[in-house]
């Protein structure tokens, strides 16, 4: 217990999947919450579940690819906490299922919006909001951040973005002798919303893949990522910066 004992913690995608997990997580380990998303019954569910905890936590909507709902989030944070010491870019979007020759360049925007473009705002108001004193931030990738699929430019293109952002800006932090980590996750097939709405989307032709591909056939569960995240929130971690954290039940390893 106390593994992030005191800490001030913001999640973004916090009302499901790895998200939730990642925030109870971090809550039954000391930490006070800020979980933010676009699915406001859902971010309820979830701060009752956090306060079910015993956790001090709030909720917040959120855009991730609108700065100004980035400026007022993490201002709300700090009013109610006074301070911000880990940020977790969760938000994502999937894939959209498209061979790249049939993709609108509206639908391709979209998916950078919200998975490279939030993650940018995250990480600069992360970063000012920590540099007087330190802290850990998160982005989620992917598996998708090192290897290609079919009808996933965009996605993978995304992610891959994530992954390099992450180093640069870890770059960036020490050489202006800011305490702030920066690293990145790489969840593998994971049960959430959004892997179990792209096999939905996509049938027989997703489900085959991951049979195919993951070792088991098997899907991850959300809290295999939490406890990943968890690590990297913590100052367990304190030498981990702009790293890969893998954590895909082996299918990298192929």
């Amino acid at each position: 217990m106390g593994r992030v004992q005191d800490k001030v913690a913001l999640v973004t995608g916090g009302a499901s999947g790895i998200g939730r997990a990642s925030a109870l997580a971090m809550a039954r380990e000391g930490a006070r919450i800020a979980i933010s998303d676009l699915q406001d019954e859902s971010g309820e569910q979830t701060l009752a579940a956090l306060q079910a905890e015993g956790a001090e936590a709030i909720y917040l909507h959120h855009d991730v690819t609108q700065e100004a709902d980035w400026e007022r989030v993490i201002a709300a944070v700090q009013d109610r906490f006074g301070r911000l010491d880990i940020l977790f870019n969760n938000a994502g979007v999937g894939g959209n299922g498209l061979m790249l020759e049939e993709m609108s360049l509206d639908s391709w925007r979209r998916t950078m919006a919200v998975n490279l473009d939030g993650v940018f705002l995250g990480v600069k108001h992360g970063i000012l909001a920590m540099k007087e004193h330190g802290g850990s931030i998160i982005n989620t990738s992917s598996i998708l951040g090192f290897v290609g699929l079919p009808r996933s430019g965009a996605y993978t293109a995304s992610k891959g973005g994530v992954r390099l952002l992450t180093k640069a800006a870890a770059m960036e932090c020490l050489s202006l002798g800011y305490a702030i980590r920066v690293n990145s996750v790489h969840p593998g097939f994971i049960d959430t919303p959004m892997v179990q709405g792209s096999i939905q989307r996509r049938g027989p032709e997703m489900r085959s893949f991951i049979e195919a591909y993951q070792p088991g056939g098997a899907l991850g569960q959300p809290e295999d990522i939490a406890a990943g995240v968890l690590y990297l929130a913590s100052d367990e971690s304190r030498f981990n910066n702009g790293s890969e954290l893998v954590i895909d039940g082996g299918l990298l390893a192929r």
